[in-house]
């Protein structure tokens, strides 16, 4: 089961987070991207702190510091740039500030074991509230790019995923090996949560940028959608891909080649490959008596942008 709302507030979030948070429970984690400095496609912070105050209120956003020189980069730096951002209504937890942690990853072709953010460790469950757009390497960025990036710690994890042995290039990984590197990293992840893991996409402002270029992001021409969220995180990144597909061709064309040209696709049929999770899906509509429907009936009334 997919769930869908067009209701891009506050109350739309919480709507949809209460169909897909029957397993969450015990010391709880938000896996969000908080986002470079103003960054201007990150996901409302009003809408985040309305969630935590009406449904978890004993919750903490969890992040990690990134690979690249930034503004995230060391641990000072990065809550100087939460700051910014206005995550200032609930606990940030840098989850490598103090430390690593390694995981296995069963059955994958490039890694035994990922290098997380110790902290993870202190948690029991995990929701995953990601801002669903383009990616400059991984085509898009969904709930897996989200968790197998943003779980990896700054320094080896990152590293491990996006840098051969032995290359003077950060960024040597690419293409089809690197989604699959993602997703192995994703993996460790969610093996370890188990069924204490939900998802939840936010098809709004969606840039071919990533948040992590901030400012800097192309503009957004892509129209606003909605929300998704299952517990299964093939089915939640996969419907977000297809809800994009069934906008318009005029809508969708710079989005759908940022995803094409860098093999983002790959991310869903190795996901499927690993079992992580089902391409198959059932869309529901909870904005009309919680009707199935098709991708296209769902964007049927989408406007283009009007940025």
């Amino acid at each position: 089961m997919v769930y869908f709302t067009r209701d891009l507030s506050p109350e739309g979030l919480q709507k949809i987070y209460k169909r897909v948070s029957g397993n969450i429970k015990g010391k709880v984690g938000i896996k969000l991207h908080t986002g470079e400095k103003n960054g201007p496609n990150i996901i409302p912070r009003e809408w985040v702190k309305h969630l935590v105050q009406e449904e978890l209120p004993d919750v903490s956003i969890i992040e990690t510091n990134t690979y690249y020189e930034g503004d995230r980069y060391t641990t000072e730096a990065h809550r100087e740039t939460l700051k910014v951002n206005g995550w200032t209504f609930c606990p940030v937890d840098i989850m490598d500030e103090e430390g690593t942690a390694m995981l296995p990853v069963k059955d994958g072709k490039w890694f035994t074991e990922m290098s997380v953010g110790n902290h993870m460790l202190n948690y029991d469950s995990m929701v995953t509230l990601t801002h669903f757009k383009g990616h400059t390497m991984g085509g898009f960025g969904g709930s897996n790019k989200n968790i197998g990036i943003g779980c990896a710690d700054g320094r080896i994890g990152k590293a491990m995923i996006h840098t051969a042995e032995g290359s003077d290039n950060m960024w040597s990984i690419a293409e089809e090996e690197l989604m699959e590197r993602i997703a192995e990293s994703t993996k460790a992840t969610i093996d370890f949560f188990g069924k204490q893991v939900t998802y939840v996409n936010v098809l709004r402002n969606m840039s071919v940028s990533c948040d992590c270029e901030g400012c800097a992001a192309a503009p957004v021409v892509t129209p606003n959608i909605g929300i998704v969220a299952s517990v299964d995180i093939l089915a939640a990144d996969q419907a977000s891909v297809d809800l994009v597909y069934a906008l318009k061709e005029e809508d969708h064309k710079d989005l759908v080649e940022r995803m094409e040209t860098r093999h983002g696709l790959r991310q869903l049929s190795y996901m499927k490959e690993l079992q992580m999770g089902n391409d198959r899906y059932i869309l529901i509509d909870i904005d009309n008596d919680d009707t199935r429907i098709c991708p296209k009936e769902a964007v049927k009334d989408v406007k283009p942008f009007e940025g």
